[in-house]
């Protein structure tokens, strides 16, 4: 058995929540109404009950005093013949006599041997009565005032008290005060009774049966001061009362002689001497005018003639009943009976002054409450049966009627009050007799110890009236009865200790008097009290003197059984009586000394004998399995015979009467502030916005809290003690397992279901529901709802720990419960108000609507409590503080460990230190405190407050701590690592994630405040919100240098930290923070994974562990490198290849860029450009170059090197430097005709004929539809990457763009046929173009721009005769044709151009068009050729001289490759000089005029005269 001392929250939960079961079934038990039991008492044959023989008294005398000698001497002065009168002020607690015209008064429950007396009147009193002293009418020092009435005038004495008001009777000593200004006259009126108000209203009877009121204020100079009004008499009362003298009058007056106030429900009753009773409604506020309702005669004669027993009495008409006292019923006893009249015959008659039950008089102050109406009698309760030896007599008995007048009670005083009748019988010839009658709380159907006795009565008789009537001896005859009214605080406290939910507020209790206060609580019934309240009394003043009764509550019996040690049989009938459960709360009230107060002592032996009998299964019972076959063969067998139609219940786990004990005795103490909210706003507007009209108060009284917490403190110190000391409950489960266990109430509150399997083992961890003992459900009726699967029966020993395991529970609550008091009584010391200041709105709101039950089993109670101690300790420790940490601790961590333990006080203690760091100057003593306050966290990282405490260790720029504090807390509030075990269920993963990343937001929140972004807060209340740092500014002074600096260290500190969820996050946020450099340069081992997983980039392990990037495609198609890639994941990818660039990886690098230039975009994101793609590959080539200059030590296979890495992605590269240049040349297209119609069926219509191969050219369709078909064809190219392939077919050829299928077929080394057609043809179409466009100078052009790229050829990329040919042709026909002029070096330069200067290769296609004579017939074109020939041959020759002279001409030395150095011999020579005299003999031969041909031929021989010199 676990004896750990720890308030386990999810135990408390389940504890409140059969708490509030058990509240509600017992206040639905005590929650009759009077009307309801007094109805359900007429089908009874015994209301009136006697208690057992064995049992001691149920009402006793405990004091009787005479009167004082005093007053006996001025009576026997007066020789009996004067004018005498007495009564009682319970509010004062003195009895009061007159004699004549003197008053007397006296303690009456003590005497003091004083008796003060005043005679200041010379009239005799007629009357006295007592009130509240109106505020500001008098001196303080008068808080009551005595009103004596003479036959002359009506005088106010004041009431001083010099008591102690600070724990004390602040009515131990009172002097009377004569007050001669508040005097009037009574104009011959002779008052007979006088009742006040709690706000001192003062109610006056005259004995001309008239209601009067005496109003009296502070007056002024001579107006007057007092003034008496009639309610009753109207203008003819004051008429006949100015002509006529009173003591003319003739005719039967009927007297007032008794006023009542019901003050919840504000009327005012009357009672005549002729018996009639008068209905007054004082408004709803109680200050309106008396408004006569309704007056009623001869009540005392009705009878009920619904009661069974009642109708069959026979009245003799000689005896006349009267009526000899009324009383207000409390709202608490029954909302629809109002008044109980007491008729001389001792019946008692319940009325109501609403039209009928459906009705009820509210409270006064109740806006809305229906106003009286009427009087009626509802019923009439017949009178106690008494025979001549003053036994009890069956009620009915016709005996008791006969003439003897032993048998006929009556009934001279009467005091009735919450359940409790005073009848003094006046039939005995010598002296009364007092009969007392109270509630009989015994269950009408006892049963066995342990066992239920629901369903053996039906619900009228379980809630039938029934009182046990007791006979008590008074000496002489009764005068007056009053209750003896516990003191002010005592009653205020055990008002809001026993009072329901919701039925006492702070303000409207307080215009209540004290008396009827204290009937409130009493008519709340003994059971539900006796915890609290002490036992009532009551006081007799009669002849003889003053007797003084009290009423023992059964918890009193119990305890005088205890202390006479009654045989067991005894107790055995006392439980019977009760019930095991009742009788149980009763054991455990004794055993705790709950019921202990310095009148009622329960000493050690009768606390242990309570115990002892708590515990003793031949009282309590034992736990045991209810229902089932078991049970149903049982009533077959008592029913005779087996019925087919009968439901077996299932077999129902009960515990024993101890548990049940254990509940009602904690329901009752919580009852009153469990569901209630611990505050109150004072002053606030009505409505639902609390808290936002007025200021926050608790609505607990201190002085009742302190009560309550110590009533708490010592039942769950007293199950502490059994379970320290495995006694009692404990010892018998001793060895089975830990019973601080917990589990879900409704589901298994102390445990799981048992398999079959595990049925046999004797742990306490797997146990099934119990359901709670439901002796007092006296709804007779079995549960609605069954589980539908078999329960497996538990053995005893199972039962007896599930039942253990509950108490435990239990006791957990009780312990908590009492530390939320004492929380309460700190947080009202120090001034809640404020405290709650310091809460921002919806914290208050929070607050307001706080219940006790939410405070003490709740998660949000706990976080409100831990806002408001933080609120405390900020009052204590902030730089303006009022102490230290000490000074409050000591107090929250004695009373309220749950609330504040030891880890909470490190925390404030580091908490002060980051104060005084704040506040110092110098820079090493705050490093020292900040160190301190961060090994006092370390200590206790599971409670720290993160969000404020690292705010204040980055103000004093200690950065270690933010770090490490979270990242602790981090690992506290994830122990199992959760958050990283996949094979729990995915909620608990995700529950251990966030509360994981509770504590990252920390750091990256100072890492934002770091980076000057703000952050939205997450919600999460602190611990402590504390004032501005003392360094004002401190963040602001920080320069880029200094931020950078701060930043590098709390990434360092959190990389060294093993925490890989974190990591993640920390990398994430720096993504976001634009900390891309700082993460390349401190990032840890586990980056790159997250990079990789971040952008969704994925490498295979192969042989040392060493990395292998996805395997490459030639082509774009169909790659799974192109896998769609949001802009998020680009991110990633983008810093992963930055990050291998880092660490010299290039090869890997290369892929990671190759990835992101081949991505295809997700659809609806934002489309990556052509020219991005085409750096991603820049990239790539760049880093695969850089990769094959690298030698080894990339940790990478060694097959990347021979998988031609490099070239690949240089082929990739030029393919996208073909698809720009296409998708430039489209644009330039679509430019061209910006007003192209957007018509996509045109559009269509020309993609269809172009599809055709139809498009030959403008001709073919509108220049229009081109440029817009070219558009969208630009749009493709700009969205995703094409093959070479695509490029040349669907995109060049089809736009007829020549020069790029030029580029396409000499990067592809086209070899489609054997004569390279293609490629001539291509350059064919190139230069018509370029011949279209510009001429021969354009086609020229075009030559010196693509010759470079193509020449050298191996396959045939540059057909130079073609274009040699193709360019001379159109030069001399346009020359001819007057079109252009062209020059005779401008076609021959531009072949050199393109062949990058080379002569030879020139000359050598010139020879062979030259020598295709059949494609020259025209002289002039073949004398044209011949120009460019020795235009050619000049620049052979002259490149030739130049490279032997070792200079270079003006426009730069020519290159020849390996036939350079062939030039330098006299071969070379000799050759040109052969070749220059064959074209000299060529041009000779032309049949063209001398003046043409003579300046060809004269070159070519100074060309070979040149040669032959050399």
């Amino acid at each position: 058995m676990s004896l750990e001392d720890e308030v386990v929250v999810s135990d408390i939960e389940v504890a409140g929540r059969m708490l509030t079961e058990c509240i509600a079934r017992d206040l639905r038990f005590a929650s009759c109404d009077l009307q309801d039991a007094l109805d359900a008492a007429r089908y009874s044959s015994s209301p009136y009950t006697s208690p057992p023989k064995e049992w001691p008294a149920i009402v006793d005398v405990i004091n009787a005093r005479e009167l004082p000698p005093v007053l006996i001497e001025r009576y026997n002065a007066a020789g009996g013949q004067g004018t005498a009168l007495c009564g009682i002020f319970p509010e004062i607690r003195r009895a009061w006599a007159t004699v004549d015209n003197t008053l007397f008064l006296w303690r009456f429950d003590k005497w003091d041997g004083q008796c003060p007396e005043y005679s200041g009147e010379e009239q005799a009193i007629c009357a006295v009565g007592l009130a509240r002293a109106k505020p500001g009418v008098f001196m303080e020092a008068i808080q009551r005032v005595i009103v004596l009435a003479t036959p002359v005038e009506i005088v106010l004495l004041g009431v001083c008290c010099s008591g102690n008001n600070f724990g004390g009777n602040p009515y131990a000593e009172i002097s009377l005060q004569p007050l001669p200004e508040y005097t009037i006259p009574t104009d011959g009126v002779t008052m007979t009774c006088i009742t006040a108000t709690e706000n001192g209203r003062i109610f006056l009877g005259g004995r001309d049966g008239h209601l009067y009121e005496l109003l009296y204020t502070k007056g002024m100079g001579w107006q007057s001061r007092c003034r008496k009004v009639c309610h009753t008499g109207g203008l003819s009362n004051l008429l006949s009362r100015w002509v006529v003298p009173n003591a003319l009058k003739f005719g039967a007056v009927d007297a007032v002689i008794e006023i009542t106030i019901d003050e919840e429900r504000n009327i005012l009753y009357t009672r005549t001497q002729e018996s009639k009773i008068q209905v007054f409604d004082l408004g709803k506020n109680g200050d309106g005018a008396p408004n006569k309702v309704s007056e009623e005669g001869c009540i005392g004669e009705q009878r009920d003639s619904r009661s069974r027993n009642g109708g069959s009495r026979v009245v003799s008409r000689a005896t006349k009943t009267t009526l000899v006292s009324i009383a207000p019923l409390s709202t608490v006893q029954s909302k629809w009976l109002h008044l109980v009249a007491v008729a001389s015959d001792g019946r008692r008659i319940y009325l109501s002054t609403s039209p009928s039950t459906g009705v009820s008089i509210t409270a006064g102050n109740t806006p809305g409450g229906q106003r009286p109406s009427m009087l009626r009698v509802v019923m009439t309760r017949p009178a106690p049966s008494i025979g001549v030896n003053g036994g009890v007599h069956p009620f009915g008995n016709l005996g008791r009627l006969q003439s003897e007048s032993g048998f006929i009670l009556k009934c001279e005083a009467a005091h009735y009050s919450s359940g409790a009748l005073i009848l003094s019988d006046a039939s005995p010839p010598t002296a009364s007799r007092m009969l007392v009658t109270t509630q009989d709380l015994t269950d009408p159907s006892p049963s066995g110890p342990g066992n239920l006795s629901v369903g053996r009565q039906g619900t009228r008789a379980l809630f039938a009236l029934r009182e046990m009537l007791t006979m008590v001896g008074v000496g002489g005859r009764t005068l007056a009865i009053a209750d003896v009214l516990p003191p002010p605080e005592q009653a205020a406290a055990v008002e809001f200790s026993v009072c329901e939910p919701g039925a006492i507020s702070p303000h409207g209790t307080q215009q209540l008097s004290e008396e009827t206060r204290a009937r409130r609580l009493w008519a709340r019934g003994e059971l539900a009290t006796q915890h609290m309240l002490p036992q009532r009394r009551a006081v007799v003043l009669s002849t003889m003197g003053l007797t003084e009764i009290v009423f023992n509550r059964p918890v009193d019996i119990l305890q005088r059984l205890l202390e006479l040690s009654a045989p067991r049989a005894v107790l055995e009938d006392f439980f019977q009586h009760y019930g095991a459960g009742e009788a149980a709360a009763m054991c455990l009230l004794l055993a705790a000394r709950l019921t202990s107060d310095d009148e009622n002592v329960v000493s050690t032996a009768v606390a242990e004998r309570a115990a002892d009998s708590f515990e003793d299964p031949r009282l309590v019972g034992v736990p045991q399995m209810q229902g089932g076959p078991a049970s149903a063969s049982v009533i077959n067998a008592n029913g005779g015979g087996f019925n087919m139609g009968q439901v077996v219940q299932e077999a129902e786990p009960v515990f024993s009467g101890a548990h049940e004990g254990l509940c009602l005795c904690t329901a009752r103490l919580l009852q009153s502030v469990w569901e209630l909210p611990v505050m109150d706003v004072k002053d606030s507007a009505v409505g639902d916005n609390k808290g936002e009209g007025g200021v926050i108060v608790c609505r607990l009284p201190v002085e009742a809290m302190q009560a309550l917490e110590d009533k708490i403190r010592s039942l769950e110190q007293f199950f502490r003690a059994r379970r320290n000391q495995r006694r009692g409950h404990y010892a018998r489960i001793y060895g089975m397992g830990d019973v601080s266990g917990h589990g879900d109430w409704h589901g298994s509150p102390f445990g799981a279901d048992l398999s079959p399997a595990e049925h046999g083992k004797s742990g306490m961890g797997g146990f099934e529901t119990p359901q709670v003992h439901k002796a007092r459900d006296y709804q007779g009726s079995a549960p609605s709802s069954l589980p539908k699967r078999q329960r497996v029966p538990y053995s005893p020993s199972e039962l007896a720990a599930m039942e253990v395991r509950g108490m435990e529970c239990i006791r957990r609550l009780l312990r908590r419960s009492a530390e939320a008091l004492r929380l309460l009584q700190v947080l009202q010391y120090h001034h809640i108000t404020r405290l709650a200041q310091s809460l921002d709105q919806v914290q208050s709101n929070q607050l307001v609507h706080l219940t006790f039950q939410q405070l003490v089993s709740s998660s949000e109670g706990e976080q409100i409590a831990t806002r408001l101690v933080a609120a405390l300790m900020e009052y204590h420790v902030a730089p303006n503080g009022r102490g230290t940490v000490d000074d409050i601790s000591m107090k929250l961590r004695e009373g309220c460990p749950s609330y504040y333990n030891e880890s909470d006080y490190k925390f404030y203690q580091a908490v002060e230190c980051l104060e005084r760091a704040a506040s110092t100057s110098d820079s090493e003593e705050r490093e020292r405190l900040a160190r301190e306050a961060l090994e006092l966290l370390n200590k206790v990282p599971e409670t720290a407050d993160l969000l404020s405490v690292c705010k204040r260790f980055e103000d004093i720029r200690f950065y270690e701590a933010v770090v490490e504090l979270p990242l602790r807390k981090a690992q506290a509030v994830d122990p199992a690592e959760d958050a990283f075990n996949k094979s729990v269920g995915e909620g608990q993963q995700m529950a251990a994630l966030a509360a994981r990343r509770q504590c990252y937001d920390v750091v990256i929140n100072a890492l934002h405040s770091l980076k000057g972004q703000s952050v939205t807060e997450n919600g999460h209340g602190s611990k402590v919100s504390f004032s501005t740092p003392s360094i004002p500014g401190a963040r602001l002074l920080l320069d880029e240098a200094a931020r950078g600096s701060y930043i590098r260290q709390i990434v360092q500190l959190s990389v060294r930290w093993p925490d890989t969820a974190f990591h993640e996050y920390l990398y994430q946020t720096m993504m976001e923070l634009g900390l891309s450099q700082e993460l390349l340069e401190l990032g840890g081992p586990d980056l790159v994974p997250f990079l990789q997983r971040a952008g969704n980039y994925q490498t295979t392990k192969v042989a040392n562990n060493t990395l292998r990037s996805p395997k490459l495609s030639s082509t774009p198609d169909g790659s799974h490198l192109r896998q769609p890639i949001s802009g998020e994941e680009s991110r990633y990818l983008e810093l992963l290849a930055q990050l291998y660039v880092y660490r010299r990886q290039h090869a890997l690098a290369a892929h990671v860029f190759l990835r992101l230039a081949e991505r295809r975009q997700i659809e609806g994101a934002p489309e990556i450009t052509l020219e991005q793609r085409y750096e991603y590959l820049s990239k790539a080539v760049l880093q695969a170059r850089s990769s094959s200059q690298a030698s080894g030590g990339l940790g990478l296979s060694s097959d990347l090197s021979d998988s031609g890495l490099l070239e690949l992605l240089e082929a990739k590269l030029a393919v996208v430097r073909f698809q720009l240049k296409i998708r430039g040349v489209l644009n330039q297209i679509a430019a061209k005709h910006p007003s192209a119609p957007q018509d996509a069926s045109a559009a269509n219509g020309l993609q269809t004929y172009m599809e055709e191969d139809r498009f030959r050219g403008p001709e073919a369709s509108s220049e229009d539809i081109r440029s817009l078909v070219a558009k969208e064809k630009a749009q493709e190219l700009g969205t995703e990457l094409k093959s070479i392939t695509q490029l040349y077919n669907d995109y060049a050829v089809k736009f007829e763009l020549w020069e790029v299928c030029l580029e396409i077929l000499h990067f592809s080394n086209y070899t489609g046929d054997a004569e390279n057609s293609v490629m001539r043809e291509t350059w064919a179409r190139v230069l018509d173009q370029a011949l279209a466009a510009g001429g021969v100078a354009e086609a020229c052009t075009v030559v010196r721009r693509l010759g470079p790229q193509f020449y050298p050829s191996d396959g045939g990329s540059m057909p130079i005769h073609t274009i040699c040919l193709q360019l001379e042709i159109a030069a001399h026909d346009r020359m001819i044709a007057g079109l252009e002029v062209v020059g005779d070096e401008d076609v021959p330069r531009s072949l050199l151009a393109a062949c990058k200067g080379a002569a030879e290769p020139v000359q050598r296609n010139y020879d062979r068009v030259l020598a295709s004579g059949a494609i020259l017939p025209k002289p002039s074109l073949r004398l044209r050729i011949l120009r460019s020939v020795l235009t050619v041959m000049r620049e052979w020759v002259m490149s030739t001289l130049s490279q032997r002279m070792g200079t270079s001409m003006a426009g730069g030395p020519l290159l020849f490759g390996q036939s350079d150095q062939s030039l330098s011999n006299q071969g070379m020579r000799d050759k040109l000089a052969t070749t220059a005299n064959r074209y000299t003999t060529d041009v000779k031969r032309l049949a063209l005029p001398l003046a043409d041909v003579e300046p060809v031929s004269r070159g070519f021989q100074e060309l070979e005269e040149m040669l032959q010199g050399l």
